[in-house]
């Protein structure tokens, strides 16, 4: 048995930044994994799936390097499996980042699969941990045990897609196929699902994007999602939206099925069906119930969003099982805070209006804050203003001119209420907006910040001067 002030029940986003901050905070600390750290956001989806949208990207601009006076010698080919492997090479590089720095740090990486158990004599709480031997043993906290155990791919078996890995594949498969489908359906239109289907057509797969709502990234502002959709139509990507579900056959080498939207129905038959419409928090066997772990009627864990407290003394839990919004970076800010906390130094509460969305298809979409459709429910008295790159000097040199940025201001105050950008670096863009509305800056004061031309940001601006009825440019 070892103790320490803080052991945490996962080596993801949430857990393993909560570590380092505890462990610079001079807590004795440890993290149960059974994986490589990093967790699903470093192991098996952000960084595996950027790096592959990147592979995607210099696809799509060699397809078009003429238009830049660059003539490729010969026959250019797109090799999906060498993409992957390169992209598992990045993920690992990560991961064994982390690891340097839980050595640097003096964390204990105990490597199995743990479970709460209730603590003993001075314990907070305690955990059982299996290792990879097989053996048991118990590890005491002496101030908590934070579970951070993230979530994982869910299946669609109401509707006959249950995951089998071969044909009906989750993204975790996806991120380790040796080549692109010939053809392929893409359940569920949101971040994963869009970008999923930007990375297949790239690669030479027919693409048919299906979404149960009305429109893809359905939780993004509708012209956005508008814009995006437009995009991939102009890529042959074939978007369904609306979409109903039956008659699903599952093969060995295919998948079936009738997709019914706008009152159509056609029957759609694919090498593989990727089904990307969510996720679901790990809660199971992980002794939550044996020590008093109460769970919300949705199945994440009850916390106190102030302290990350679950309704067991000594026993927290941050990240994706405490429910949305499922992000590496609020995960990861959640543990910085709980890890202020615990040692009793000042922090600030996290800003759940003010955690930016990112998808990194081509064209990227990031957004902050409400969209105009949430402005219009709340009866807020907003402007809007709007401005395209197609009339940005940077974004004309680059040839990437799809996209705009759209804000949203208090039509008195000059408040920013919502920003959302769809374009080349939107997810970079962004950040310009949530420093902003952290600080809450007015639309005036972005306008007085030089933006240096020739560069995307000047499209910031100039949104920002549309929303006061003073646009330059357009």
């Amino acid at each position: 048995m070892a103790s320490y002030d803080v052991i945490f029940l996962g080596g993801g986003p949430a857990g393993y930044v909560g570590a380092l901050r505890c462990a610079q905070l001079g807590l004795s600390t440890a993290v149960v994994e059974r994986e490589g750290l990093g967790g699903t956001c470093v192991l098996w989806g952000c960084i595996p799936a950027k790096a592959l949208l990147e592979s995607a990207s210099l696809a799509n601009k060699v397809r078009h390097a003429a238009e830049f006076g660059v003539n490729v010698a010969g026959e250019v080919g797109f090799d999906y499996n060498v993409a992957m492997k390169r992209s598992r090479g990045v993920s690992n590089q990560n991961s064994k980042g982390v690891e340097f720095l839980f050595k640097r740090s003096k964390i204990a990486w105990i490597k199995g699969t743990g479970r709460l158990v209730k603590g003993t004599g001075s314990a907070a709480a305690s955990v059982a941990v299996k290792g990879m031997d097989g053996k048991e043993e118990k590890h005491e906290a002496k101030k908590a045990v934070v579970i951070a155990t993230g979530s994982r791919v869910r299946g669609l078996p109401q509707i006959g897609l249950e995951l089998n890995k071969t044909t009906v594949i989750s993204s975790d498969e996806a991120l380790i196929l040796e080549k692109a489908p010939k053809s392929v359906a893409i359940v569920g239109a949101g971040a994963i699902g869009c970008e999923f289907a930007d990375v297949f057509n790239a690669f030479g797969s027919q693409v048919h994007l299906l979404e149960v709502l009305p429109t893809i990234l359905p939780l993004e502002d509708a012209d956005c999602s508008a814009e995006l959709q437009r995009a991939f139509k102009k890529r042959k990507i074939n978007v369904t939206t609306g979409a109903k579900i039956s008659n699903v056959k599952v093969g060995k080498d295919s998948v079936s099925m009738t997709v019914e939207a706008q009152g159509a129905k056609e029957d759609l038959k694919v090498d593989q069906v990727l089904v990307a419409a969510g996720r679901s928090p790990n809660v199971e066997d992980i002794g939550l119930k044996e020590v008093g772990v109460q769970l919300t009627d949705r199945g994440f864990i009850k916390v106190d969003t102030a302290t990350y407290q679950t309704s067991v003394n000594g026993v927290y839990a941050i990240g994706d099982v405490i429910g949305a919004p499922m992000l590496a970076h609020k995960g990861s800010r959640e543990g910085h805070i709980l890890a202020e906390l615990l040692a009793g130094v000042h922090t600030h509460p996290l800003n759940y209006g003010n955690i930016p969305n990112a998808t990194y298809c081509h064209p990227e979409v990031a957004s902050i804050g409400l969209t105009e459709q949430q402005c219009k429910e709340k009866k807020l008295d907003y402007k809007v203003g709007k401005f395209p790159f197609s009339a940005n000097g940077r974004a004309r040199t680059s040839g990437e001119t799809e996209g705009f940025v759209k804000i949203i201001r208090d039509a008195k105050y000059g408040e920013i209420l919502g920003a959302h950008i769809v374009g080349a670096h939107a997810t970079e863009l962004i950040h310009e907006l949530a420093v902003a509305r952290e600080n809450e800056f007015t639309v005036e004061e972005i306008e007085l910040a030089i933006h240096a031309h020739p560069t995307l940001s000047e499209a910031v601006a100039e949104a920002v001067l549309d929303s006061m009825g003073k646009i330059l440019h357009a």
